[in-house]
């Protein structure tokens, strides 16, 4: 499905979700704006995700002020690797991964040093607000690097990938893995040109792949195959997905996950305002799988019935 360049009846004809409708239909039809902090401070985010038994990267300290900054190197000092990020950041901005310490120094994926005057100055740009919503001033969260699952190998360079899924009033409808390439700095971000996997509702199977837009078949940096993939935890997270929406009380969610190969998965953040790119990489619009939700009016599915319904109906085979 090519989504280019389309004119707006065929797009829908096709069940493509646009941003106007999203904007006006989903977002804000659905997200109560008195919950957004839930979602945009990832802060919130990690401590409602532990209230509700949901597993979350660690969080080895936060910065608030100015004068804390100094404080870093002793904060990781016993850690092999650590990642800083804004609370209140998107897109994956202002996220900086060190993935090696050692007597001081610091590492990215890509072996290159990071002094501490770096780590300083890039802390101190967060908390200016510099990567976040609206520019205002933020917190920085010092989590505790993931070691990505080896399930994985090969389909990802420099960096962990992520799987997001739509949720919607609690049904996984539509999901997505994201792998980091050496264009996209080894971030699992779409728009500075990872890849994105479509992945079956049903199975965690791989579907279909793009990148910058484009169909491909093999990962640019590995050339591995990336319909051959599998995601281990299918079950789990669709689950994890689904208690979001109880969790944050907003109606149309995106969730970001990961796969830490100690501690299994693991919840990055959530999303009010999730992206329509999801749809290209499954080649298919999202619109009739929400549609097919709000046939059923007021529902009182509990998590377990809303994900073996969204197994059922939105997997690849089902028709629509």
């Amino acid at each position: 499905m090519k989504f280019s360049f389309a004119k707006p009846s065929a797009l829908r004809s096709k069940g493509v979700l646009c941003m106007n409708k999203r904007n006006i239909d989903y977002i804000g039809r659905c997200n109560p704006r008195k919950f957004y902090k839930r979602v945009d401070d990832k802060l919130t985010t990690k401590q409602l995700a532990l209230a509700n038994n949901i597993a979350v990267p660690s969080l080895i300290g936060v910065v608030r002020e100015q004068h804390e900054i100094e404080s870093i190197p002793a904060m990781v000092a016993s850690e092999d690797g650590f990642v800083i990020k804004p609370s209140k950041g998107s897109g994956g901005k202002g996220i900086l991964v060190i993935t090696k310490v050692e007597a001081g120094r610091y590492y990215k994926p890509n072996g290159q040093e990071v002094t501490p005057s770096d780590v300083y100055r890039h802390v101190s740009n967060v908390l200016s607000g510099l990567f976040s919503l609206g520019g205002n001033p933020d917190v920085a969260i010092v989590e505790g690097l993931i070691q990505f699952d080896p399930v994985f190998d090969g389909y990802s360079y420099e960096g962990v990938p992520d799987i997001r899924l739509i949720v919607y009033k609690g049904f996984p409808v539509m999901g997505m893995l994201r792998l980091s390439t050496a264009a996209s700095d080894g971030k699992a971000n779409l728009h500075q040109g990872a890849v994105g996997v479509g992945v079956d509702i049903g199975t965690g199977k791989g579907l279909h792949a793009v990148q910058f837009d484009e169909p491909i078949n093999f990962h640019p940096d590995t050339n591995k195959k990336l319909t051959d993939i599998e995601v281990p935890h299918w079950d789990f997270l669709l689950h994890t997905a689904s208690k979001a929406y109880e969790m944050s009380e907003m109606g149309y969610l995106g969730t970001d996950m990961v796969l830490d190969r100690v501690q299994g998965p693991l919840l990055l953040e959530l999303n009010a305002r999730p992206g329509l790119a999801i749809q290209i990489a499954n080649n298919r619009g999202i619109l009739p799988y929400l549609d097919n939700v709000d046939k059923l009016g007021n529902h009182n599915m509990t998590v377990d019935e809303r994900v073996e319904y969204a197994k059922k109906h939105f997997c690849h085979s089902a028709q629509l």
